[in-house]
């Protein structure tokens, strides 16, 4: 089986978190979802990267997910999700790709 990137499952638990709390208009589900992603993508940067760099990117992700909102009354929900998901996403693999 192929090894999806924790860089990819932030980026994807960022946006996808969003998308089902939207769609599903259960703010809690959306949660889950950020969480579970956000859990996934801590072992593999853990694993990667080693428990210092997993907590950091951890705190980042985070980070991420709370500035998203002040940062979508100024552009907008969407482009707001997108722009910390590829934020996430580049640091993600910059910390990795470093340690590896």
């Amino acid at each position: 089986m192929a090894k999806v990137p924790a860089a990819a499952v932030a980026a994807s638990g960022l946006v996808g978190g969003y998308a089902i709390a939207r769609w599903t208009r259960k703010r809690p589900l959306g949660g889950a979802a950020l969480a579970a992603a956000g859990a996934v993508a801590a072992h593999g940067w853990n694993r990667q990267a080693g428990a210092p760099a997993a907590t950091g990117l951890t705190v980042a992700y985070v980070a991420a997910f709370a500035g998203s909102h002040p940062l979508a009354k100024k552009v907008g929900a969407w482009p707001a999700v997108f722009t910390v998901a590829g934020a996430m996403a580049a640091t993600s693999w910059a910390v990795t790709r470093r340690s590896a």
